[in-house]
């Protein structure tokens, strides 16, 4: 049976560390990297026996990467420390492993806001139907950029039937502050490569990204949450533009 590690990069994340850690026992090694860490995530971390790797990382990139780095495993799990590797993922998981895939393995997502089930309207920067987050060690790179940087990886080669279970957002208000430093970042990217799109641009995005999330991929099915996905979908490319714009002219 080829070794696995589990990869969990975490900052300040004591709140959702122990449960995600709890769900990866099964792996041969678990790798924490701990980014600018201040609260008990090192602890909980220690407590539970996993490689330590701290240090402080302006942008995403390269904190993956230091951790990809370190991981030893024939195979490599990345995990969120809001995701949740339930038992029936775990044994799929090992039966894959098995036949030691040359590629990535495509692991659907079960999203969730406040532990309530959300099938619809995700997408546009605050959900993902699901990753290829099971690969052969040291084949996964991340590239530049403060948010969503590109990654290179091998083809995806097989697909699990159960879903990791991903505690998205907390409740409204921890969807709308992360939408706020999403934009913030976002913002700071589009000021250092000189590429704030066009207003004109924007405001299409605005009322097509609304009309995504809500409509097409059936938004409107979740009640008030497909409300709050849409407009957070929809207010993602406005506040980031307005965000951009404000940092240019203080530059």
């Amino acid at each position: 049976m080829p070794t696995l590690s589990a990869l969990i990069v975490v900052h300040n994340g004591e709140a959702d560390l122990p449960d995600c850690l709890a769900s990866v026992r099964f792996a041969d090694e678990i790798v924490v990297v701990l980014d600018r860490c201040t609260d008990g995530s090192r602890a909980i971390a220690e407590r539970a026996g996993a490689k330590l790797l701290e240090g402080a990382w302006e942008i995403e990139g390269p904190r993956r990467n230091a951790g990809l780095a370190a991981c030893t495993g024939a195979y490599t799990l990345e995990i969120d420390a809001d995701e949740r590797c339930p038992p029936e993922l775990a044994a799929e998981i090992r039966a894959i492993l098995q036949s030691q895939p040359q590629g990535g393995v495509f692991i659907p997502f079960d999203n969730r806001i406040g532990g309530h089930a959300i099938t619809h309207g995700w997408g546009a920067y605050n959900g993902v139907g699901g990753k290829r987050c099971l690969f052969p060690s040291h084949t996964k790179s991340w590239g530049e950029g403060r948010l969503h940087p590109p990654v290179q990886q091998l083809p995806e080669v097989a697909r699990t039937r159960a879903r990791m279970v991903h505690h998205v957002y907390r409740d409204l208000p921890d969807m709308y502050a992360r939408l706020l430093r999403y934009c913030r970042l976002a913002a700071l990217d589009m000021v250092e490569k000189d590429a704030i799109p066009p207003a004109a641009k924007t405001v299409r995005r605005f009322f097509s990204r609304f009309w995504k999330s809500y409509v097409s991929r059936q938004g409107r099915r979740e009640g008030f949450y497909g409300v709050a996905m849409a407009l957070y979908s929809a207010l993602y490319p406005a506040l980031s533009h307005l965000m951009a714009l404000e940092l240019r002219r203080k530059r």
